[in-house]
């Protein structure tokens, strides 16, 4: 009979984590996209991209629009590993990666406060802030899910998903399960565009709750799994 502690459901419960991070990030990056002046706040590649073309003259987001929310995705970044403690057993979800996650929703919190407050169409200065607090939180959900150790997988980038699940075809190298993970990273970043774009169209002021209901169900989740392994751990 499976239980917590079985690694084969932990590894399930770890998948449909990731995968809720990364419809959230998907959902982030279009809201940003569509309602906050064509800038992401999650794919930091693109925001590269639009400044290389800011700098060039050739159109695209403005340069200082552009450049918020890439430092402040850093800032994410650095704050969240400086939270981070290295361990010689992380386990299939570390406790640090819970804690990470947790400290993000207060800039997705932040975030929902100054979108409602706004209307849900918010001025440009209000605008740059918005980008900042989500690049900070996507930051931050960027460094825990690295701290899984998973190969390839990052919620907020679907390149290395990509590149692994189609170039194993030249070799066939990978588990059934490990290209099962790959191929739901992909469809989950697709999802959470396509219900960003959607709930902005038919439930605009309402459209940022997704990202952050989703990443409060995935914190809550994983801390039940922390707790039933630490029980199970006793019980052994």
């Amino acid at each position: 009979m499976a239980t917590w502690g079985d690694e084969a459901v932990e590894l399930r419960i770890r998948d449909l984590l990731l995968n809720a991070l990364t419809v959230s990030s998907g959902a982030v990056d279009a809201i940003s996209y569509l309602a906050l002046g064509r800038i992401f706040s999650a794919f930091m590649t693109g925001n590269v991209a639009f400044l290389g073309l800011g700098v060039a003259g050739a159109g695209g987001p403005g340069v200082v629009s552009v450049a918020i929310p890439m430092a402040a995705f850093a800032a994410g970044v650095y704050l969240a590993t400086r939270m981070v403690k290295p361990s010689e057993h992380p386990g299939t979800w570390p406790h640090q990666a819970t804690i990470v996650l947790s400290a993000s929703l207060i800039p997705h919190a932040a975030f929902l406060i100054v979108w409602f407050a706004n209307g849900g169409e918010p001025t440009m200065r209000v605008t740059r802030a918005l980008l900042a607090l989500w690049a900070l939180a996507m930051g931050m959900q960027s460094v825990a899910v690295q701290t899984l150790h998973v190969e390839g997988v990052l919620s907020t980038a679907a390149t290395g998903a990509f590149i692994l699940l189609f170039g194993d075809f030249a070799h066939w190298s990978a588990t059934i399960d490990e290209r099962r993970l790959l191929a739901g990273i992909l469809i989950s970043l697709f999802s959470g565009a396509a219900a960003g774009g959607l709930l902005l169209v038919y439930a605009h002021l309402y459209a940022p709750l997704l990202p952050f209901l989703l990443t409060t169900a995935a914190v809550g989740t994983a801390a039940v799994v922390m707790k039933e392994r630490a029980a199970a751990g006793r019980s052994r």
